[in-house]
């Protein structure tokens, strides 16, 4: 890696490294109780290169070249800093990008700056400051395999004539386009200006443009401060549909109209969010629909969800996807989770805000299906990982992990769980007033379990230990497995679909089966739970029933899939295939592999495709199934 003073480099390394080493081995802060309505103070973050308690970003703006031909972001950052101590030093989080020069302030005064040795974590960048700085430029290029950036050809678009790129920074790949501290713990507003082919649209989670210009540059704003992951950029050939006066939908024009219908409902969800938990403080609310390669079902991105077009059944069915990407405007956007073993702040609420828009929109009935397939999963991963493993507790001990690694059913459903017991206990007239003063008070801000759990007990509970100790809370939180209390779910319909289970089990034929209007929840219930070893000629008999191999709905389709190579039903591993090399949602990928992996021919099968697959897959997914089909 290049440096601007090589005679000032050793000294400076010196220096970085002795302090640096002091920081990693300090002591994690604790909070007291008294301070639990404060925000969570500044905790070491294992995921971090960056001291924000001696030198904190407080504002960046970008000015980036968008190169197709090189997969290159080039241009430069300019961070506006406070210096809190004041130090000689701002460290930053990078990692694979080519730093060119360093200067402070307006007036491009050179410094010398410094990069560690590379670890898990990336690059340090350590910056020689001076006591009155506020303003440093870093002019700097991305590396074409920049974890967080996925360039697309146009064969892997929707259209097959325009490139595409779009990153993905959670949970700490915003070091792999931008220097900066890559942190929860530190917000910041920010600024850019994108310059992408005049024929491309350029978008950020920052307020954007609705149509193409004829220079392709784009300016862009974010006014409210937001952790590094939720910094996003998509550039491509996008088309915008309003779906209300403050919301919108964004896709490629093959996929616009099927997307504006499908998301229909959205401003619905926006009015029944705030209704519940506060006004919804962002602005607008769009929604960007991404090619297929995309590994997570949605990314919260402030003022624009990216997600999959695997929501597009053609039913509305799968928009739970969406209410719960809204809630992270609350959940995660406006109240984040101070590091990343606190990851379950984010979304454990996030799932029950979800589930209680859902419900709000849709009904209580149709919600219970979402909680009983959430509940289901919940028991299979624990199942999975193990009871006694400590990746189930609710906080996790992340270091020297990748912070994916934390990234299971746990966080978001036994999160879930415990929030559906507190109200179940508590009442909803107690437990929404409480959660909605909670998004008040630490709007904007970092929050921590500790400090979560110091506030909960004092300002809900009034200080109450024995109900505290009832429900088992500190054993929900820091214990590994699920706790004896787990909220149960009834559903109905799902009581219904149970009897035709039943039914193929006794020996009905598929004909004689009531499925009509059947929703892609109960076709997800109905194929879980029919039995493992059913066989292939019971597979083929539903098979010419329903035609379920060829279903167009992923979620139904990889359910099925994953059965069919259960009983190694031959029908299904054509469209096994074909789904694998055109899908990179990490939620079905991950499923499907494992299940090929638990056999030689399995695992034959998953190399094979995977080799054709993965150059298509983010390198989210790609980290993911290298370490299953190793």
């Amino acid at each position: 890696m290049q440096r601007s003073s090589p005679i000032a480099a050793p000294a400076l390394a010196l220096l970085v490294m002795a302090s640096a080493c002091a920081h990693q081995q300090a002591p994690p802060a604790t909070v007291p109780a008294q301070q639990a309505t404060a925000a969570a103070p500044l905790r070491l973050d294992v995921h971090s290169f960056a001291r924000p308690e001696e030198a904190v970003v407080r504002n960046i703006d970008l000015d980036l070249t968008v190169d197709f031909d090189r997969k290159e972001l080039r241009g430069r950052a300019v961070l506006q800093i406070e210096n809190r101590l004041p130090s000689r030093l701002l460290y930053l989080d990078t990692r694979d990008l080519t730093i060119s020069r360093i200067t402070l302030g307006e007036e491009e005064k050179a410094t010398s700056f410094f990069l560690g040795d590379p670890t898990h974590l990336g690059h340090m960048l350590a910056i020689t400051i001076e006591p009155a700085t506020t303003r440093v430029n870093i002019d700097y290029a991305t590396s074409p395999e920049a974890a967080a950036v996925q360039w697309l050809s146009p064969e892997q678009t929707a259209g097959k004539k325009r490139p595409f790129l779009f990153t993905q920074s959670q949970a700490i790949l915003a070091r792999t386009w931008i220097p900066l501290q890559d942190t929860p713990a530190v917000r910041t507003t920010y600024s850019a200006t994108i310059r992408a082919p005049s024929d491309l649209l350029a978008i950020m989670s920052a307020e954007n443009p609705t149509e193409k210009n004829a220079t392709g540059i784009y300016h862009f704003r974010m006014p409210q401060p937001v952790p590094s992951y939720l910094f996003a950029l998509a550039v491509g050939d996008l088309e915008f549909r309003p779906l209300g006066p403050t919301s919108g939908v964004y896709a490629e024009p093959e996929v616009i109209e099927r997307a504006a219908w499908e998301l229909a409902d959205t401003p619905r969800m926006i009015d029944a969010a705030a209704s519940l938990y506060g006004p919804y403080r962002w602005g607008r609310y769009d929604v960007l629909v991404l090619p297929p390669s995309f590994p997570f079902g949605g990314m919260e991105n402030p003022r624009l969800t990216f997600a999959t077009p695997t929501i597009l059944a053609g039913d509305r069915s799968l928009v739970a996807l969406v209410a719960h990407e809204l809630a992270h405007s609350w959940s995660g956007n406006l109240v984040t989770n101070a590091t990343w073993s606190d990851f379950w702040l984010n979304e454990g609420f996030t799932v029950y805000f979800e589930r209680r828009i859902m419900e709000s929109v849709f009904g209580r009935e149709y919600t219970e299906m979402l909680a009983a397939l959430g509940l289901q999963d919940l028991r299979d991963e624990v199942a999975r990982l193990g009871p006694h493993n400590p990746d189930t507790a609710l906080h996790l001990n992340l270091l020297g992990r990748d912070p994916d690694d934390g990234v299971t059913e746990v966080a978001y459903e036994k999160g879930y769980s415990l929030l559906r017991m507190i109200e179940e206990r508590m009442g909803r007239d107690r437990f929404d007033p409480f959660l909605r003063r909670y998004f008040d008070t630490f709007a904007f801000r970092s929050m921590d379990t500790e400090s979560f759990l110091a506030h909960m007990k004092q300002n809900l509970f009034g200080g109450d230990t024995s109900v505290w100790s009832e429900l088992r809370i500190d054993e929900w939180v820091y214990g590994p497995g699920l706790p004896a209390n787990v909220p149960q779910v009834q559903s109905a319909r799902f009581a219904a679909v149970d009897r035709q289970v039943a039914a193929v089990v006794a020996g009905a034929r598929a004909e004689a089966l009531e499925t009509e209007n059947w929703t892609t929840h109960e076709w997800l219930h109905f194929i879980r739970n029919l039995p493992r070893g059913i066989g292939a000629d019971r597979m083929a008999e539903l098979d010419r029933r329903f035609r379920l191999t060829d279903s167009g709905n992923s979620e139904i389709l990889s359910e099925w899939l994953l059965l069919g190579i259960a009983n190694e039903y031959a029908p299904a591993y054509p469209a096994l295939e074909s789904f694998l090399t055109r899908m990179g949602r990490r939620k079905f990928l991950r499923p499907l592999y494992l299940e090929l992996a638990k056999s030689e021919k399995g695992m034959e099968f998953a190399r094979r495709v995977y080799a054709k697959a993965r150059p298509t897959y983010h390198a989210v997914s790609q980290q993911t199934i290298d370490a299953i089909v190793k």
